[in-house]
């Protein structure tokens, strides 16, 4: 049975990027509808009480509509419905460490990196909210390093991020930083085996939409969408 798909999301919002770099590695046709979700519209909120994205809407051929909101219940829902190619693992161990980095980006990462650079650099614009301070930039950046030196001494020994295999939490990692390096504050050099890891990430179908993205008022680094960066 035929299955139409809607995404709502936000092109700069890093879950709304794992879903839609999933959506690509699984060859999922979907609508895309560009939900501004500070705006909190009526419409939005009756899918998503949350108000936040991204929200997928599945309707079969006979009209049943199946609404999954928010990025890790997506990602799982998409594995389970679409199990190849498969991105959360095929070993207990797989999954685990898959979902251990996945949690590693979608937390700590964006409390520590996102919450102080997207924050100062992108929110503040869209809501009006003044200047980036400088210390939180900083702070911010100071923390992105950490988190690439992490990353960095795991792609030593592996492939890719959780083990041999492409899985969602490359796409969880890829997605964040992504948003970062939109805006130019990914210091990759100093990170040869994550700036690698990426770069192959960043050549893959899935990923072109992503560096074609583009926001009224906020222009994305030189180098955002060049693959041999």
């Amino acid at each position: 049975m035929s299955v139409e798909r809607t995404l709502y999301h936000f092109p700069l919002d890093p879950a709304s990027r794992q879903v839609r770099l999933a959506l690509g590695e699984k060859r999922l046709a979907f609508q895309e509808k560009v939900e501004k979700y500070w705006e909190q519209r009526p419409d939005f909120l009756t899918l998503n009480p949350s108000g936040l994205t991204p929200v997928l809407v599945e309707t079969q051929g006979s009209g049943r509509a199946t609404v999954i909101c928010e990025c890790r219940a997506i990602l799982e829902h998409l594995d389970e419905t679409t199990p190849e190619p498969d991105l959360l693992g095929r070993e207990p161990a797989d999954r685990a460490e898959t979902r251990r980095l996945m949690q590693w980006f979608d937390r700590k990462f964006d409390f520590e990196v996102n919450g102080l650079l997207l924050h100062e650099k992108m929110e503040k614009r869209l809501h009006g909210l003044g200047a980036p301070e400088l210390a939180a930039l900083r702070a911010g950046r100071e923390a992105l390093r950490a988190h690439l030196a992490y990353a960095d001494k795991l792609l030593q020994g592996r492939d890719w991020l959780a083990g041999r295999r492409l899985s969602l939490a490359d796409f969880a990692a890829a997605a964040h930083l992504s948003v970062i390096d939109y805006f130019g504050d990914v210091p990759w050099r100093d990170y040869p085996a994550t700036k690698t890891w990426y770069m192959k990430l960043k050549s893959r179908p899935c990923f072109r939409p992503l560096l074609a993205d583009r926001w009224p008022g906020l222009t994305p680094a030189a180098h955002y969408d060049d693959l041999d960066f």
